[in-house]
Protein backbone atom coordinates (compact mmCIF):
# COMPACT_ATOMS: atom_id res chain seq x y z
CA UNK A 1 0.00 0.00 0.00
CA UNK A 2 3.02 2.58 0.79
CA UNK A 3 4.32 1.81 -2.60
CA UNK A 4 1.53 2.50 -3.93
CA UNK A 5 0.78 5.59 -2.29
CA UNK A 6 4.42 7.04 -3.46
CA UNK A 7 3.30 6.17 -7.19
CA UNK A 8 0.18 8.69 -7.14
CA UNK A 9 1.18 12.11 -8.28
CA UNK A 10 0.35 14.09 -5.17
CA UNK A 11 -0.35 17.75 -6.37
CA UNK A 12 0.70 20.93 -4.36
CA UNK A 13 -1.91 22.94 -5.35
CA UNK A 14 -5.33 22.36 -7.17
CA UNK A 15 -5.94 25.68 -9.14
CA UNK A 16 -3.04 27.36 -10.81
CA UNK A 17 -2.33 30.56 -13.45
CA UNK A 18 0.41 29.69 -15.68
CA UNK A 19 2.19 32.49 -17.24
CA UNK A 20 4.40 32.27 -20.17
CA UNK A 21 5.29 35.09 -22.32
CA UNK A 22 5.13 35.13 -26.51
CA UNK A 23 8.69 34.99 -27.12
CA UNK A 24 8.18 31.22 -25.41
CA UNK A 25 6.09 29.95 -28.75
CA UNK A 26 9.10 31.13 -30.72
CA UNK A 27 11.61 28.26 -30.69
CA UNK A 28 14.19 29.24 -32.04
CA UNK A 29 12.93 31.78 -34.52
CA UNK A 30 13.28 35.58 -34.18
CA UNK A 31 9.33 35.68 -34.56
CA UNK A 32 6.41 34.08 -34.89
CA UNK A 33 5.05 30.95 -33.63
CA UNK A 34 6.76 27.68 -33.72
CA UNK A 35 4.55 24.98 -34.10
CA UNK A 36 6.48 22.14 -32.51
CA UNK A 37 7.63 24.43 -29.39
CA UNK A 38 3.77 25.11 -28.81
CA UNK A 39 3.08 21.58 -29.16
CA UNK A 40 6.04 20.54 -26.57
CA UNK A 41 4.41 23.20 -23.98
CA UNK A 42 1.05 21.81 -24.50
CA UNK A 43 2.01 18.39 -23.78
CA UNK A 44 3.63 20.02 -20.58
CA UNK A 45 0.45 21.68 -19.70
CA UNK A 46 -1.64 18.28 -20.51
CA UNK A 47 0.74 16.13 -18.07
CA UNK A 48 -0.33 18.35 -15.20
CA UNK A 49 -4.07 18.57 -16.71
CA UNK A 50 -3.69 15.08 -16.39
CA UNK A 51 -3.02 15.01 -12.18
CA UNK A 52 -6.35 16.89 -11.87
CA UNK A 53 -5.22 20.76 -11.63
CA UNK A 54 -7.05 22.91 -12.86
CA UNK A 55 -5.28 25.24 -15.07
CA UNK A 56 -5.92 28.80 -16.66
CA UNK A 57 -3.35 30.47 -18.60
CA UNK A 58 -2.30 34.03 -20.10
CA UNK A 59 0.39 34.03 -23.13
CA UNK A 60 2.10 37.36 -23.90
CA UNK A 61 1.83 38.60 -27.41
CA UNK A 62 5.59 39.61 -27.97
CA UNK A 63 6.49 37.34 -30.63
CA UNK A 64 4.35 39.45 -32.55
CA UNK A 65 3.89 42.75 -31.74
CA UNK A 66 5.20 44.50 -28.41
CA UNK A 67 3.02 47.61 -27.51
CA UNK A 68 5.93 49.34 -25.38
CA UNK A 69 8.09 48.92 -28.57
CA UNK A 70 5.61 50.17 -31.11
CA UNK A 71 5.22 53.23 -28.85
CA UNK A 72 8.82 53.66 -28.71
CA UNK A 73 8.96 54.25 -32.49
CA UNK A 74 7.16 56.99 -32.31
CA UNK A 75 3.31 55.07 -32.52
CA UNK A 76 0.60 56.45 -30.47
CA UNK A 77 0.63 54.40 -26.63
CA UNK A 78 -2.89 53.42 -26.88
CA UNK A 79 -3.21 52.02 -30.55
CA UNK A 80 -0.05 49.92 -30.06
CA UNK A 81 -1.19 48.26 -26.82
CA UNK A 82 -4.37 47.19 -28.26
CA UNK A 83 -2.54 45.56 -31.20
CA UNK A 84 -0.23 43.66 -28.37
CA UNK A 85 -3.71 42.97 -26.69
CA UNK A 86 -4.62 41.25 -30.42
CA UNK A 87 -1.20 39.51 -30.82
CA UNK A 88 -2.16 37.63 -27.55
CA UNK A 89 -5.37 36.19 -28.56
CA UNK A 90 -3.51 34.88 -31.79
CA UNK A 91 -0.94 32.98 -29.56
CA UNK A 92 -4.26 31.87 -27.35
CA UNK A 93 -5.78 30.34 -30.60
CA UNK A 94 -2.50 28.56 -30.87
CA UNK A 95 -1.92 26.96 -28.01
CA UNK A 96 -6.23 26.14 -27.69
CA UNK A 97 -5.52 24.54 -30.82
CA UNK A 98 -2.58 22.56 -29.93
CA UNK A 99 -4.16 21.56 -26.13
CA UNK A 100 -7.68 20.10 -28.40
CA UNK A 101 -5.02 18.15 -30.83
CA UNK A 102 -4.27 16.51 -27.52
CA UNK A 103 -7.31 15.79 -26.21
CA UNK A 104 -7.75 18.64 -23.50
CA UNK A 105 -10.67 20.92 -23.42
CA UNK A 106 -9.73 24.59 -23.83
CA UNK A 107 -11.67 27.72 -23.88
CA UNK A 108 -10.33 30.99 -25.11
CA UNK A 109 -11.50 34.16 -23.40
CA UNK A 110 -10.87 37.11 -24.55
CA UNK A 111 -10.98 40.76 -22.41
CA UNK A 112 -11.79 42.43 -26.22
CA UNK A 113 -14.96 41.12 -27.67
CA UNK A 114 -14.50 38.88 -30.81
CA UNK A 115 -17.09 36.62 -30.57
CA UNK A 116 -16.53 34.70 -33.65
CA UNK A 117 -13.10 33.23 -31.85
CA UNK A 118 -13.29 33.91 -28.16
CA UNK A 119 -15.68 33.76 -25.69
CA UNK A 120 -16.03 37.13 -23.55
CA UNK A 121 -14.67 37.40 -20.39
CA UNK A 122 -17.29 36.78 -17.72
CA UNK A 123 -16.11 35.77 -14.55
CA UNK A 124 -18.47 33.38 -13.24
CA UNK A 125 -18.44 31.50 -16.44
CA UNK A 126 -14.66 30.93 -16.53
CA UNK A 127 -14.49 29.65 -12.81
CA UNK A 128 -17.42 26.70 -14.28
CA UNK A 129 -15.51 25.85 -17.45
CA UNK A 130 -12.28 25.22 -14.70
CA UNK A 131 -14.53 23.27 -12.42
CA UNK A 132 -15.65 20.99 -15.42
CA UNK A 133 -12.06 20.64 -16.03
CA UNK A 134 -11.49 22.88 -19.10
CA UNK A 135 -8.03 24.97 -19.75
CA UNK A 136 -8.93 28.61 -20.02
CA UNK A 137 -6.96 30.75 -21.97
CA UNK A 138 -7.22 34.62 -20.95
CA UNK A 139 -6.15 36.52 -24.07
CA UNK A 140 -6.16 40.34 -24.38
CA UNK A 141 -5.12 41.03 -21.56
CA UNK A 142 -6.76 43.35 -18.53
CA UNK A 143 -8.68 45.13 -22.16
CA UNK A 144 -7.08 48.25 -21.41
CA UNK A 145 -4.22 49.80 -22.36
CA UNK A 146 -0.96 51.00 -20.43
CA UNK A 147 -1.40 47.31 -18.45
CA UNK A 148 0.84 44.62 -19.47
CA UNK A 149 -0.23 40.39 -19.76
CA UNK A 150 1.76 40.20 -16.42
CA UNK A 151 -0.79 42.34 -14.50
CA UNK A 152 -3.64 40.48 -16.35
CA UNK A 153 -2.17 37.14 -14.73
CA UNK A 154 -1.95 38.72 -11.52
CA UNK A 155 -5.95 39.79 -11.87
CA UNK A 156 -7.01 36.78 -13.58
CA UNK A 157 -5.29 34.56 -10.92
CA UNK A 158 -6.76 36.40 -8.02
CA UNK A 159 -10.49 36.69 -9.91
CA UNK A 160 -10.73 32.78 -10.53
CA UNK A 161 -9.03 31.99 -6.67
CA UNK A 162 -6.16 30.10 -7.71
CA UNK A 163 -3.82 28.78 -5.20
CA UNK A 164 -0.47 29.97 -7.00
CA UNK A 165 0.75 31.83 -10.24
CA UNK A 166 3.41 29.95 -11.93
CA UNK A 167 5.47 32.12 -14.24
CA UNK A 168 7.10 30.09 -17.00
CA UNK A 169 10.69 31.40 -17.98
CA UNK A 170 13.52 29.90 -20.93
CA UNK A 171 16.83 29.82 -20.24
CA UNK A 172 16.96 30.56 -16.22
CA UNK A 173 16.01 28.09 -13.03
CA UNK A 174 14.35 31.08 -10.76
CA UNK A 175 14.79 34.43 -9.82
CA UNK A 176 18.55 35.86 -9.16
CA UNK A 177 19.89 38.40 -7.84
CA UNK A 178 21.53 39.79 -10.73
CA UNK A 179 21.99 38.56 -14.40
CA UNK A 180 23.40 35.06 -14.28
CA UNK A 181 23.97 35.35 -18.25
CA UNK A 182 26.29 37.90 -17.71
CA UNK A 183 27.46 37.37 -14.22
CA UNK A 184 28.59 33.70 -13.25
CA UNK A 185 28.73 34.63 -9.55
CA UNK A 186 24.35 35.50 -9.43
CA UNK A 187 22.68 34.12 -7.01
CA UNK A 188 19.52 32.32 -6.89
CA UNK A 189 16.73 32.68 -4.81
CA UNK A 190 14.82 29.36 -3.45
CA UNK A 191 12.50 32.05 -1.83
CA UNK A 192 12.24 35.75 -1.47
CA UNK A 193 9.55 38.34 -0.37
CA UNK A 194 7.03 40.45 -2.81
CA UNK A 195 9.06 43.73 -1.26
CA UNK A 196 12.44 42.33 -1.56
CA UNK A 197 10.85 41.94 -5.39
CA UNK A 198 10.06 45.44 -5.56
CA UNK A 199 13.29 47.16 -3.83
CA UNK A 200 16.17 44.80 -5.54
CA UNK A 201 13.71 45.38 -8.83
CA UNK A 202 14.49 41.60 -9.71
CA UNK A 203 12.58 41.86 -13.14
CA UNK A 204 10.20 38.74 -11.78
CA UNK A 205 7.43 40.95 -13.45
CA UNK A 206 6.06 44.68 -13.62
CA UNK A 207 5.33 46.31 -10.44
CA UNK A 208 1.46 46.56 -10.39
CA UNK A 209 1.47 42.58 -10.78
CA UNK A 210 4.00 42.05 -7.84
CA UNK A 211 1.78 44.42 -5.72
CA UNK A 212 -1.32 42.79 -6.80
CA UNK A 213 -0.01 39.70 -5.63
CA UNK A 214 0.88 41.08 -2.44
CA UNK A 215 -2.11 42.85 -1.76
CA UNK A 216 -3.78 39.36 -1.98
CA UNK A 217 -1.19 36.84 -0.79
CA UNK A 218 -1.06 35.37 -4.12
CA UNK A 219 2.08 33.15 -4.23
CA UNK A 220 3.99 33.51 -7.76
CA UNK A 221 6.32 30.74 -9.27
CA UNK A 222 9.26 31.12 -11.02
CA UNK A 223 9.93 27.81 -12.76
CA UNK A 224 12.08 27.20 -16.54
CA UNK A 225 9.21 26.59 -18.93
CA UNK A 226 11.89 24.61 -21.12
CA UNK A 227 13.08 22.05 -18.77
CA UNK A 228 11.02 18.75 -19.79
CA UNK A 229 8.61 17.57 -17.03
CA UNK A 230 9.19 20.72 -14.53
CA UNK A 231 6.02 22.47 -14.68
CA UNK A 232 4.71 18.97 -13.84
CA UNK A 233 7.19 18.30 -11.15
CA UNK A 234 7.18 21.58 -9.34
CA UNK A 235 3.48 20.87 -8.44
CA UNK A 236 4.78 16.82 -7.37
CA UNK A 237 6.96 19.34 -4.85
CA UNK A 238 10.09 18.65 -7.35
CA UNK A 239 12.62 20.65 -9.49
CA UNK A 240 14.28 23.77 -9.05
CA UNK A 241 12.32 27.15 -8.86
CA UNK A 242 11.91 30.49 -6.53
CA UNK A 243 8.98 31.23 -4.58
CA UNK A 244 7.61 34.72 -4.38
CA UNK A 245 5.52 35.49 -1.21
Amino acid sequence: MERNMTEIPQTTYKRVLLKISGEALMGDQGYGLHPPTVERIAREIKSVHDMGVEICMVIGGGNIFRGLAGSAQGMERTTADYMGMLATVMNALAMQSSLEELGVFTRVISAIRMDEVAEPYIRRRAVRHLEKKRVCIFAAGTGNPYFTTDTASALRANEMACEALFMGKNGTDGVYDSDPRTNPNAKRYDSVSYDDVLVKNLKVMDASAIALSRDNNLPIIVFPLDEPGGFRGILAGQGTYTKVG
